[in-house]
């Protein structure tokens, strides 16, 4: 409860800093899934201390949520990304981070763990230079596209990457699943008509821009109405949120 009203009384500066493409308008066919991720972050965020490393940080969207001391980078040069403007601080090769034992006394880790050809071995590694005690937040995707090919490797459900984290020296302080059912099978209609119906309108660019914002605003706005209004599931959802410490 305290790091809720803690992040409550930080979003309105939080998240004016968090770039547009991770807290869209109702008109983006990413709407749902970013929604969801950015207030689940932003209710975490207050359990990171100190040293934090950002694994897989990318552009470091999420960085304006977070109180630390320190905010370190760290990303993997490979094909299916392009790194330019970006703010990674160093680079890792795939399979060992370049930090001492113990180095961080906190990790952050969001929509990455797919992308991690072999993420059994890298969860060592983050135990490894995480403190005795220290806390890793991540999300990563249930629900989604293949993505960034060819380094999309996997989708974990609640109890697989629950059992991964308990396997490599982590205990699981809290866990979610981000959106439900309802949501989840209207943002995979909403992806598909992104990519496969108004990307025929690419060569026309006024129209297509209107047809995707009326599209997309109607279809959010929709799916916003079918979740209220229909009955609760989450068997089929988008994104994984665990909190879990160093044992």
């Amino acid at each position: 409860m305290e790091s809720l009203v803690l992040a409550l009384m930080n979003y309105p500066a939080a998240i004016s800093l968090v770039p547009k493409a991770f807290n869209p308008g109702i008109a983006s066919p990413t709407w749902i899934t970013r929604k969801l991720l950015l207030h689940a972050v932003l209710q975490h965020a207050p359990a990171l201390k100190g040293k934090l490393l950002d694994f897989g940080c990318g552009a470091k969207p999420y960085k304006s949520l977070f109180s630390v001391d320190e905010y370190i980078g760290v990303d993997f040069q490979g094909e299916g990304h392009d790194h330019s403007n970006e703010q990674i601080d160093v680079y890792y090769d795939g399979k060992t981070l370049p930090f001492e034992n113990d180095s961080f006394d906190s990790i952050f880790s969001t929509e990455v763990f797919e992308h991690v050809f072999n993420l059994p071995e890298m969860l060592d590694e983050l135990n490894r230079v995480l403190k005795p005690g220290g806390q890793m937040l991540i999300t990563c995707p249930f629900a989604i596209c293949e993505h960034e090919q060819p380094n999309d490797f996997a989708r974990y459900t609640s109890f697989a990457i629950r059992h991964l984290l308990q396997q490599h020296g982590f205990e699981v302080v809290q866990q979610e699943k981000l959106g439900t059912s309802v949501q989840a099978l209207w943002q995979m209609r909403i992806t598909y008509w992104n990519l496969h119906v108004l990307y025929k309108l690419r060569n026309i660019p006024v129209i297509r821009s209107g047809a995707r914002l009326f599209f997309n605003s109607m279809m959010n706005a929709a799916a916003w109405l079918c979740n209220a209004i229909l009955p609760f599931s989450n068997d089929l959802y988008l994104n994984n949120l665990v909190l879990a410490r160093k044992k």
